[in-house]
């Protein structure tokens, strides 16, 4: 299995609005898809140590069966309309994306 995690920085004025999109839209978009396992959107509640990214306030995280799923996934025409909605809520598109295997 494989997790993707993506650093965000959602505009605070469309939080609630990127919240509902996330679990009425895409996530139940991304289920439907072979291979996914799970996906949650993490609101950064604070750094203990170290510090976060500057600007980022959630992470995105994606657990898939292997990165080959994920990439056709992330392929598909449905994939394109819903990520290129949830861009609509980002301060920022240049984000850090992390591909983790997992052991």
């Amino acid at each position: 299995m494989i997790n993707i995690h993506v650093d965000l920085s959602v505009d605070p004025a469309k939080e609630q609005e990127m919240i509902r999109y996330f679990q009425t839209v895409y996530r139940p978009t991304a289920q439907k898809f072979d291979g996914y396992v799970d996906l949650h959107m993490l609101k950064l509640r604070e750094a203990f140590v170290g510090t976060a990214p500057a600007g980022m306030n959630y992470r995105f995280q994606l657990v898939y069966k292997s990165e080959e799923l994920r990439q056709k996934w992330i392929g598909s025409d449905i994939h394109q309309e819903v990520w290129g909605t949830m861009e609509k809520f980002f301060t920022r598109l240049d984000n850090d994306i992390l591909l983790f295997d997992a052991v």
